[in-house]
């Protein structure tokens, strides 16, 4: 029987489903870096739902005019370069 601080995990395909988002897109933004946290069980790749719904947070918005400092990317490498002039990367 699971503990009570034992995360339910979810594999991608599930993982997704929660998101609203499709799997391939989900495995974009793990190859990326713009993700989710994930865990790797052998070759089986698991998000804990804690993860998925504190990455979801990062974009959530009361209005158009918010700013974008926890911004979710897209599903696509993200040119830094263009970041570090904007002031978004800090080193």
């Amino acid at each position: 029987m699971p503990s009570e601080t034992t995360q339910p995990l979810l594999r991608t395909p599930d993982a997704a489903i929660l998101l609203g988002l499709s799997a391939r897109t989900l495995e974009k933004h793990r190859c990326y870096g713009t993700g989710p946290a994930y865990r790797k069980l052998g070759g089986r790749v698991v998000y804990a739902v804690e993860d998925l719904l504190t990455w979801a947070d990062q974009g959530v918005r009361r209005s158009t005019s918010d700013a974008t400092a926890n911004i979710v990317h897209p599903a696509k490498p993200i040119d830094t370069s263009v970041l570090e002039k904007k002031g978004a990367v800090r080193r």
